[in-house]
């Protein structure tokens, strides 16, 4: 049976800029980019691959996007865009030899299924191929929410999590792995929502999570359901327009692990969630990414 080609968008850019080029082509297309850098020139190239055939106005909405980064302070380099149709084998390919095993911390190891590493005694391991989705855990901010899943479990206790713009599942699979009851996770995109049920299915947590389709938007504002963790990896404006919708998923000691944001942006974030009467209580910077974790003022970390 031949595979229908895929459709490959590239953007030609520097390692300085490369995070924020793959986080804005990831939030237009619903996809997972990649970054691969040039040893010769020097310059990154991000890509990303998707189904469908671009709509004609792609090209310019990915170039306003370069130049909002541009105008974030980022050297953005040349900024070349490239659209092409390939094979689909070269992209399955591609993908087995830059996704290697990421090891989140003695709890949790993530890592594709043509990997052999074994993981450490007592850890969980979330098996995760690279699909059309965002999210394998390489990315910075991705990489946070992680560590903090891994890092507030609770041994015996049951902890309820929610993950909103579940992208691949990754964030709920693991979640479900180290133990998180119930595992709630949702997503506008719906083929977002079809690759993280089978990723679920996968990892054997399909009856230990509940994945659906959803909008932040419309959260309600007094949930019957509030959780002790709650995951938000999008984007800035998202994260600070619907602040009030995504608090309010959080019980009442629980933590509001907050990501997707570029470092430039971070404090309008903390500012509009610290208006709600929570605080930052663990940052991390990595490149041009700043995530957080929030708690009640009045609670201590």
């Amino acid at each position: 049976m031949k595979h229908k080609p895929l459709w490959r968008i590239s953007v030609t850019t520097t390692r300085e800029a490369e995070d924020a080029i793959a986080e804005m082509l990831g939030s237009t297309f619903g996809c997972a980019a990649t970054s691969y850098l040039d040893a010769k020139t020097g310059a990154s190239m991000v890509t990303i691959f998707c189904e469908a055939r671009p709509a004609s106005g792609i090209r310019k909405a990915i170039a306003a996007g370069l130049a909002q980064i541009k105008r974030c302070g980022l050297e953005i380099g040349a900024g070349k865009i490239q659209i092409a149709k390939v094979p689909r084998e070269d992209w399955a390919e591609s993908w087995k030899r830059h996704f290697k095993p990421l090891e989140i911390s003695s709890a949790l190891l993530v890592k594709p299924s043509w990997s052999r590493r074994r993981p450490q005694k007592n850890q969980a391991v979330v098996i995760l191929d690279p699909g059309l989705s965002f999210g394998t855990g390489q990315h910075p901010t991705t990489a946070f929410c992680l560590r903090e899943i891994a890092r507030r479990r609770k041994t015996g206790t049951s902890r309820s999590f929610l993950d909103i713009g579940t992208g691949s599942g990754i964030l709920a699979i693991a979640a479900a792995k180290l133990g998180y009851r119930p595992v709630h996770a949702f997503d506008f995109d719906a083929e977002a929502v079809r690759v993280a049920r089978a990723n679920a299915r996968a990892n054997g947590v399909q009856s230990s999570s509940k994945i659906g389709h959803g909008d932040v938007s419309k959260l309600p504002l007094r949930p019957a359901q509030k959780y002790d963790l709650v995951c938000a990896n999008l984007i800035s404006d998202l994260l600070i327009a619907e602040r009030r919708r995504i608090a309010a998923q959080m019980n009442c000691g629980g933590t509001l692990v907050l990501a997707g944001i570029l470092k430039t942006e971070f404090s309008q974030v903390q500012k509009a969630f610290e208006g709600l009467g929570l605080r930052l209580v663990c940052s991390r910077s990595r490149k041009e990414w700043r995530s957080g974790s929030f708690r009640c003022s009045a609670e201590k970390n």
